[in-house]
């Protein structure tokens, strides 16, 4: 047999032995210096080859992008479409396009990372010079929420080589001292460190931070991690909005107005995100199999970029029928309900400290404090209590949830012909009440006290 040669630079090879990190290792222990040859950038040689692979198949995700690039639409992320184009086809004239783009007005530090990561084989030293200038004082800017910090750690990663530290000082600092020091401590206390509009960012960071430096973000707080699928799935509204290029699923949100279908785009994006991430674990085959229906296919110009990047139909996913029809985040308190996974289903949702009902094609917001009707769902009844220090209502099913009460508090809980008990809220004030004596019984509620002075030490994990 002809023997094969395999050619590994040494910057693989030093990669490829790393053992995975965390986030919770010791100061010193994690490597930040960014070895990887590009693309470093989400285009893993895996991902690439699949997304070059949709295009010799002519898949309907490809054709969809290419018709909108080939015929010269405007994209609502010009640099990051043309980009990628490039690198699946290596057209030299949509790398063109997309170095023009970032050499010109343009100050979105993501999209001009990706351009200087998947164009730079196109660009000549000075274009290549100037974009990078232009990078790293965009690097310079302050951040604090996640979509700022993702851009950092995206143009540092794209930009290591001409860092004199390899990028080691700004990914040290998102690692240890943003994501750590501030976000980690306020997922630990339960409050909305990671708001929903910025998930798709959140998940872009973690493939960049994983593929580049071995570190799983994730192991911080694998509780919340491991669950974040099916909140994010469950926390849609069951009726899908027309918009004019495709149908949506929305996500839940309190602003008032119309559905936004550039945020119901960008939710999808997270979700398919999210399945590339872990494809193996059951939340994320459960995600995958909500995600993989043809109505919900994006195919405008925002949508249909993060379709073709992410989206991979061959990728098993379990009917997702399955989930639960009520969902219970302990570490957030939210609580995500639908009478079935139909369209015409009443889903009642409890996030952010405020209460949702989705009810015959309306939504309606209920002010902080308001009482609901009790919503049976399957096993469970829901409802909302008129006060957070004592409350009556009646046990009709296998389990209670009382919303709205104090959060992190313990409560005395009497069941009619039950011994007296002690349960605990969790972080967004939810009373789980399960019985065991059957249904239709008297409930009573009351206030005992919080459990722990909420601080980053205490807070329950």
């Amino acid at each position: 047999m002809g023997s094969v040669r395999f050619r590994l630079s040494m910057a693989t090879i030093a990669i490829a032995a790393m053992p995975l990190l965390t986030a919770q290792d010791p100061v010193g222990v994690e490597d930040f210096h960014v070895y990887r040859d590009a693309p470093r950038l989400l285009l893993t040689p895996q991902r690439l080859r699949l997304v070059q692979r949709e295009r010799e198949r002519q898949s309907p995700r490809w054709e969809q992008f290419d018709a909108l690039i080939s015929g010269g639409v405007p994209m609502a992320e010009p640099g990051f479409a043309w980009a990628l184009y490039y690198q699946v086809t290596r057209q030299t004239t949509a790398a063109k396009r997309a170095i023009d783009w970032a050499l010109g007005d343009a100050t979105d530090l993501r999209q001009l990372a990706l351009v200087f990561d998947w164009c730079g084989p196109a660009m000549t030293q000075a274009q290549s010079a100037t974009l990078a200038t232009k990078i790293q004082r965009g690097i310079a800017n302050p951040a604090s929420d996640v979509r700022s910090q993702n851009a950092r750690v995206l143009a540092a990663i794209a930009l290591a080589d001409r860092l004199p530290d390899q990028g080691d000082a700004i990914l040290r600092e998102v690692v240890q001292k943003w994501w750590k020091t501030q976000v980690v401590p306020q997922l630990a206390a339960g409050r909305p460190a990671l708001t929903r509009d910025q998930r798709y960012a959140l998940y872009e960071m973690l493939h960049a931070l994983r593929d580049n430096l071995r570190i799983d973000l994730r192991e911080t707080q694998t509780g919340y991690f491991q669950q974040l699928p099916i909140s994010h799935m469950t926390g849609h509204y069951p009726a899908p909005f027309a918009a004019p290029e495709n149908e949506y699923l929305i996500p839940a949100y309190l602003k008032d107005g119309n559905p936004d279908p550039a945020e119901a785009a960008m939710s999808r994006a997270a979700g398919l995100a999210m399945v590339a991430y872990d494809t193996n674990a059951l939340e994320s085959q459960l995600l995958q199999g909500w995600l993989m229906r043809d109505r919900f296919v994006m195919r405008g110009s925002l949508g249909a970029v993060y379709e073709f990047l992410w989206a991979n139909p061959y990728q098993p996913g379990l009917n997702y029928d399955h989930v639960p029809l009520v969902f219970h985040e302990p570490h957030t308190g939210e609580v995500f309900a639908r009478t079935s996974w139909d369209e015409d289903a009443t889903w009642i949702g409890y996030f952010d400290g405020r209460l949702q009902l989705f009810q015959n094609g309306s939504l309606q917001t209920l002010r902080q404090g308001a009482a609901v009707k009790p919503v049976q769902v399957g096993s469970a009844t829901i409802v909302s209590a008129p006060a957070p220090d004592a409350a009556k209502f009646r046990l009709d099913n296998d389990t209670l949830f009382v919303l709205g009460l104090a959060r992190r508090s313990e409560y005395a809980v009497e069941i009619d012909d039950q011994e007296l008990e002690f349960l605990a809220t969790d972080s967004g004030g939810t009373l789980v009440v399960p019985s065991s004596g059957g249904a239709d019984a008297g409930v009573r509620v009351r206030l005992r006290g919080p459990l722990v002075q909420e601080t980053g030490a205490d807070a329950i994990k």
